[in-house]
């Protein structure tokens, strides 16, 4: 049985952009006679996410993700290539498409503005068509998961970003979609928001089995929530795969820091890649070792005797997207 829900095959996505040069005389030559130029946003993307999947959609500003997420929701029509979501084209924009996506958007709003949350849910009531019983039940259960029963009488424009961004996610779920694309979803938000929201999703996720596709510049969003990772930098597709996979390729390290009573010898820190500082539990030092020579690395520094504490972990997802984005990476696709 096949379960993928969206695909894509040779998506691409160009945009005509006008030049302008500087100047009375170039402006007015161009409102004549305008030049344009083709951007390609997206180019050749090859994407299958299966039901129930977690997908985090990485690249930096411009990449191309925000314009793959309004194709494969219907909003913009691709310049060639093949997409299917639920075995639909989605610029067809037919009603059963319609009633199993959603799509949230950071800088965006579902909401309207004038109105409390409590009416543009009755609105989003009679678009879906829900039933007054399934309703009911589904705003009281996103209520509680959500936390947003102080909130939802007040105009949204005098919500906080926070009690707005829950609400978006509500009214965005209201008709269970089967798949729920979400771009920069915690953008502006505070720390103890972002985990709110993050928390929010994966008890979602565990009870409706909803495939998410998401996009995000904070990588703990994306650790906590993706089991897979698709990046993409200038429209095409570079890595497909687990972050821990990507994580090895990029940084093929893994950080042990230590906490020593007292100096160790001379000797043990010769010729290391390590930063060592003072404080207050003694010398801290943090060494960055190959990852199949972490073992032997941990037994030479628990052998000096000196050792207070010492963990072993990966690089910061922070630390290996800015490297991948950085570096040669971005240029050519992972090897796998």
């Amino acid at each position: 049985m096949n379960n993928t829900v969206i695909e894509t095959v040779g998506l691409c996505r160009d945009f005509k952009v006008r030049l302008k040069s500087e100047g009375l005389a170039a402006s007015v030559k161009n409102f004549f006679n305008p030049v344009y130029k083709t951007v390609s946003a997206v180019k050749s993307l090859d994407i299958a996410i299966q039901k129930g999947e977690i997908i985090g959609f990485l690249g930096p500003n411009g990449a191309g993700k925000t314009t793959t997420l309004k194709m494969l929701s219907g909003l913009l029509l691709p310049t060639c290539g093949e997409i299917k979501v639920l075995n639909h084209v989605p610029f067809s924009r037919e009603k059963q498409f319609l009633q199993n996506i959603s799509l949230v958007m950071g800088q965006k709003q579902n909401l309207w503005w004038d109105l409390p949350p409590l009416e543009t849910f009755a609105i989003h009531k009679s678009i879906y068509q829900i039933e007054a019983k399934a309703f009911k039940e589904r705003v009281d259960e996103l209520i509680a998961m959500l936390e947003i029963e102080d909130c939802l009488e007040t105009q949204t424009r005098r919500l906080s970003l926070g009690q707005r961004m829950r609400c978006e996610l509500a009214v965005s779920l209201l008709h269970q979609p089967e798949v729920l694309f979400l771009d920069e979803p915690t953008i502006g938000l505070d720390v103890l928001m972002q985990k709110k929201i993050r928390s929010f999703l994966l008890d979602y996720h565990r009870r409706f089995n909803t495939t998410i596709l998401l996009t995000s510049h904070y990588m703990d969003d994306v650790a906590a929530l993706a089991q897979r990772v698709i990046v993409i930098d200038l429209g095409q597709k570079i890595f497909d795969g687990g972050l821990r996979e990507l994580s090895e390729k990029i940084h093929p390290e893994k950080l042990i820091s230590v906490v020593f009573n007292q100096a160790p010898p001379e000797e043990i820190l010769l010729g290391m890649n390590c930063r060592c500082s003072r404080s207050s539990k003694g010398l801290d030092c943090k060494f960055s070792v190959p990852r199949h020579l972490v073992p032997e690395m941990a037994a030479r520094l628990y052998s000096t005797g000196l050792v207070a504490d010492l963990s072993i972990e990966d690089p910061p997802l922070e630390d290996v997207i800015g490297e991948l984005f950085e570096g040669n990476h971005s240029t050519r696709q992972i090897e796998k």
